[in-house]
């Protein structure tokens, strides 16, 4: 009889474990929208989606206790992604403007940029918005710069759905000017010889995580887990990483 006992003992602390192991395995999933072309913040390496809103979000995904899975998409097709459940979450150096936010619900701020305008080394005509009319400028589709530019009278926008497709343009001479967010063209103007960045800046923006309005249980968490990673030192690390 005590044999048995022992036995059935054995065999529940072996359910135990075996149960305690899956629950490990299968860590319930967060699955981001994201667009790998808009380097710092997102970009292919290796064939890997990197860059500071994949740390930023693995980091929250790691207090939230989930697994984060990440979704490589065209920037415009984000937000729909989003609307129709095929993610949970858009990280993506994304604005929340007031537009967007009719649809989506935003996370606090997580970073604050600007619009700037690239230019070639030679080109001297061209150092505020305002010497934009006339020009042909680059601009990435559904990004903030498509919304800027797009408003201003008498310029001729050329939309492009990767950056790189917007600089390769200006570096062949087919546009004037790129305008594209601050810490993505202040990183293509370091890594292209012959580009450089205008004197004037449009108004700063705040990054933030898009989250369904449905959602507003998630949206709490990731606040929560942001205030976290803030708090003990996690985001100033990622911020070093990739800024400095």
């Amino acid at each position: 009889m005590k044999k048995v006992v022992k036995l059935l003992g054995v065999l529940m602390l072996m359910l135990c474990f075996a149960f305690t192991a899956n629950g490990a395995e299968k860590k319930e999933k967060l699955y981001v929208g994201t667009n790998a072309e808009f380097p710092p913040f997102e970009y292919l390496e290796e064939g890997k989606v990197v860059g500071f809103d994949i740390d930023f979000i693995n980091a929250i995904g790691e207090v939230m206790g989930k697994e984060i899975v990440v979704k490589d998409m065209s920037f415009d097709g984000l937000l729909p992604a989003l609307q129709t459940n095929k993610v949970d979450v858009v990280v993506a150096g994304m604005t929340a403007t007031e537009e967007r936010k009719k649809a989506v619900n935003f996370s606090q701020p997580y970073y604050s940029a600007n619009q700037v305008i690239i230019l070639a080394e030679g080109n001297n005509d061209i150092k505020d918005f305002a010497d934009l009319k006339g020009k042909k400028v680059a601009v990435m589709l559904g990004f903030t710069g498509d919304v800027v530019v797009s408003e201003m009278e008498d310029v001729k926008v050329e939309r492009f759905n990767a950056a790189y497709a917007g600089i390769m343009a200006l570096q062949n001479g087919k546009v004037d000017a790129v305008v594209l967010d601050s810490e993505t063209a202040n990183n293509y103007v370091a890594k292209n010889s012959g580009l450089k960045l205008a004197e004037g800046k449009g108004e700063a923006e705040d990054y933030a995580i898009a989250v369904k309005k449905s959602d507003a249980k998630l949206l709490e968490e990731i606040n929560a887990a942001i205030d976290q990673i803030k708090a003990d030192g996690t985001f100033g690390k990622i911020i070093e990483k990739h800024f400095n």
